[in-house]
C-alpha cells in the first residue's frame, strides 16, 4: 500500500475515525458527473462575470458616434454667440452733429417744396377765399418765374411766331444823343439754340416769357391791367437793356438813355394738304419809349461782367 501511495498521483483525502470516506458535501469526493473541466470552469466564470455586469435596455445601450458627429453636435449649455451689428449706411453712419444739420436741412427743403406746390396750386385753382385774401403773395411768388398756363393743352394752340425787337437811344462820351437800330432779340436766341445739345433756360424762355408776361397785364393800348402791370413792365426793360448792352449799342462807353420794344408777329402757315386760309402778313406792336433808369444800366453791367 505504501508503494502504491507513493507511487500514486492521486490525492488522498483524510480518514473518517473509523477509517471510512467522511461524509457531506465538503468531503464528497469529485464524481465522473459532477466533475468539471478546465474549460467549462471558464465558461462558468465567464458566465458568473457577465451575470454580474447589470445589463442596459436597448434603448439606452451606447451608440458608437464618428469623432467629426460628436464635435460637431453643439453643446446645449454653451453660451451662443450675438448675431453681428449690421453698419449704419446713409444719415445714420454720420456724426451726431451732422446727423443733426442733415435733418434741419431736409426739413426745410420739405417746407419749401409743400410751401411751392401749395402756391402753384392756388395759383391755377378757381377764385376762391384763399386766393382773394393773399392774391399779391400768391403772385408774388409765381411770377415772373413759376408762371403756370395751358397753351399746350388748349383745342386751338398757337400758330404764330411772335419776334421780340428793341432799339434805344444812347448818349455817346461826346454828349450826342443817336437811335439805334431794331435789334432781333428773339432770333438771337434762337441762333444760340440752334445746334446747341443742352441749351439753357434763359435763352430757350426768358424774353419770350417776359413778353407774355407783360401782354398778359396790359390792354391793346399798353395801359396796365391789375396790379403787376408796372412789375412786368419793369422786368421787360431789364432784360432788353441788358440784351442790349451784350450786342454792344452805341458806341464803346455809350449809355443807353431810353429804348422802345415791339413785336413782330407772323402766322405759321398751314400744311399743304389743310384748305386752311391765313394772311402772311406781319403784325407789328410798338410800345412807347421808356426812360431807362442809372439802376438798370448799373444792373446790367453788372450782370455782363459776371456772366
Amino acid at each position: 500500500m505504501d508503494a502504491y501511495d507513493e507511487g500514486s498521483r492521486a490525492r488522498h483525502l483524510p480518514d473518517g475515525p473509523d477509517g471510512s470516506l467522511p461524509e457531506g458535501p465538503a468531503s464528497a469526493g469529485p464524481t465522473p458527473d459532477s466533475t468539471p473541466s478546465i474549460g467549462q470552469e471558464s465558461i462558468g466564470q465567464e458566465s458568473t462575470d457577465q451575470e454580474s455586469v447589470p445589463q442596459r435596455p436597448a434603448s439606452q445601450a451606447p451608440t458608437a458616434q464618428a469623432p467629426d458627429a460628436q464635435a460637431s453636435a453643439p453643446d446645449p449649455q454653451a453660451p451662443t454667440a450675438d448675431p453681428p451689428v449690421p453698419t449704419p449706411t446713409g444719415i445714420a453712419s454720420l456724426p451726431l452733429r451732422s446727423q443733426v444739420v442733415a435733418a434741419l436741412a431736409l426739413a426745410v427743403v420739405a417746407v419749401v417744396a409743400c410751401v411751392h406746390l401749395g402756391m402753384v396750386f392756388l395759383h391755377v385753382a378757381p377764385s376762391n377765399t384763399v386766393t382773394k385774401q393773399h392774391g399779391r403773395a400768391i403772385d408774388d411768388w409765381i411770377y415772373p418765374e413759376f408762371e403756370q398756363n395751358w397753351k399746350l393743352f388748349a383745342p386751338n394752340p398757337l400758330q404764330q411766331n411772335i419776334d421780340v425787337q428793341v432799339r434805344a437811344q444812347v448818349r455817346g462820351a461826346d454828349g450826342a444823343i443817336t437811335e439805334t437800330g431794331w435789334y432781333d432779340l428773339s432770333a438771337l436766341d434762337g441762333a444760340a439754340i440752334d445746334g446747341n445739345l443742352l441749351p439753357s433756360h434763359t435763352q430757350q424762355n426768358e424774353l419770350r416769357r417776359a413778353w407774355d408776361f407783360y401782354i398778359g397785364t396790359h390792354d391793346n393800348e399798353n395801359r396796365p391791367v391789375g396790379l403787376r402791370g408796372d412789375l412786368s413792365q419793369r422786368y421787360l426793360r431789364r432784360i432788353v437793356v441788358l440784351r442790349l448792352d451784350r450786342e454792344g449799342a452805341g458806341d464803346k462807353g455809350a449809355v443807353v438813355e431810353s429804348v422802345q420794344v415791339r413785336s413782330r408777329t407772323t402766322n405759321v402757315p398751314p400744311p399743304k394738304w389743310s384748305e386752311e386760309k391765313v394772311s402772311d402778313t406781319p403784325v407789328l406792336r410798338e410800345l412807347p419809349w421808356w426812360t431807362v433808369p442809372e439802376e438798370d444800366v448799373t444792373d446790367a453791367r453788372t450782370e455782363a461782367s459776371a456772366g
